[in-house]
């Protein structure tokens, strides 16, 4: 299975270095060029790490490590810099970065670190995918996987289930999850979330020990 990784960097040839690099190491590579791009991707797909340049057009790679970790607490991330600064490194880390590395870089030297950090957050290929319940949860495959039968699911409602088990038996606000993963807070988006939140209850009811349940003018609570 490739990972699949998300890089935000603005400068045009090292982008197009590094992102060519980790294709020929078997990894997945997203390539955008400013942070505000960068969110937008990260968004619509689902990464098993970051790679994000500091100092960026539209957003600095801080403000986007921010909003990453506002709609995936557990996505990890590697900050990339040309400043060797103390500051900036402790910084990177409170935010909680899983590695910082300073240009000039050698790429094979990006590459163990990435290898790295996969293998400490349990994302490395020989574990792919999170239990719910009764239920195995292959986020990278778009599976939920009961004994031998196995469901596929949409992107869009696997970030929905990734958020409420990110949340398990805590109320996720509606708000939040309208925001966070349509964008906006409206009619036709909290219409949607209510047709995707009755497909996944569909798919979990084999287990009796799970349920999304609904606090009424509130938001939803996975159980389990």
């Amino acid at each position: 299975m490739n990972h699949e990784l998300l890089l935000v960097e603005d400068d045009i040839d090292l982008g197009n270095v590094m992102k060519q690099y980790l294709e020929i190491n078997n990894f997945s590579i997203t390539l955008c060029r400013n942070g505000k791009e960068g969110l937008q991707n990260f968004r619509n797909g689902v990464f098993d790490l970051c790679i994000l340049d500091v100092m960026m057009p539209e957003m600095d790679g801080f403000s986007l490590a921010k909003k990453i970790l506002q709609i995936s607490v557990n996505t990890p991330f590697l900050f990339l810099t040309a400043l060797n600064q103390k500051s900036d490194r402790m910084k990177g880390l409170q935010l909680g970065a899983d590695d910082y590395i300073c240009k000039p870089f050698e790429i094979d030297e990006l590459v163990l670190r990435v290898q790295n950090i996969l293998r400490r957050t349990g994302k490395s290929s020989n574990i792919a995918s999170q239990q719910i319940g009764n239920y195995d949860f292959d986020r990278s495959n778009l599976l939920l996987s009961l004994g031998n039968n196995e469901k596929r699911i949409t992107l869009q409602e696997a970030k929905l289930l990734e958020l409420l088990l990110q949340n398990k038996n805590t109320v996720v606000k509606r708000p939040h999850i309208l925001t966070q993963l349509w964008g906006e807070d409206d009619y036709f988006a909290g219409r949607s979330l209510d047709v995707f939140i009755s497909r996944l209850r569909k798919y979990l009811k084999k287990d009796p020990q799970l349920s999304i349940e609904n606090i009424r003018g509130v938001g939803f609570k996975l159980n389990c």
